[in-house]
């Protein structure tokens, strides 16, 4: 994974399903997007996990993920027992693996990356 500190100080981009990482006052939000399965999951296990470490609050934005497997959700149920994981923009996708998973039930989804981003 390489990553790239841009001009605007807080504000991380990479490369595969992990598109950037900044922070909004406290809370720390990671972007992914496209397909996220078991081949390219590492980079944004990492960000997420060091994220948990670092953070009370850690927000996904999940409004760019086409395509996740059972390996992301296992990876969101670990975050979420190490912080409070909040899940922003779940595209339809994403809302289908959570609900027939019973995920939904037990993770934070929040509509949009506003309302996950503030109290």
């Amino acid at each position: 994974m390489t990553s790239e500190e841009l001009p605007s100080g807080n504000r991380w981009a990479s490369t595969g399903p992990l598109d950037t990482q900044y922070a909004v006052g406290d809370v720390w939000v990671v972007v992914a997007r496209g397909e996220v399965d078991l081949n390219n999951l590492p980079p944004l296990t990492e960000a997420l996990t060091q994220a948990a470490e670092t953070h009370a609050t850690v927000v996904l934005d999940a409004s760019g993920i086409t395509f996740a497997d059972s390996t992301f959700l296992n990876l969101l149920l670990r975050i979420h027992q190490a912080t409070d994981l909040r899940i922003a923009a779940p595209g339809p996708q994403l809302e289908r693996l959570l609900d027939l998973t019973g995920a939904d039930g037990v993770l934070d989804l929040r509509p949009s990356l506003d309302e996950a981003t503030t109290r």
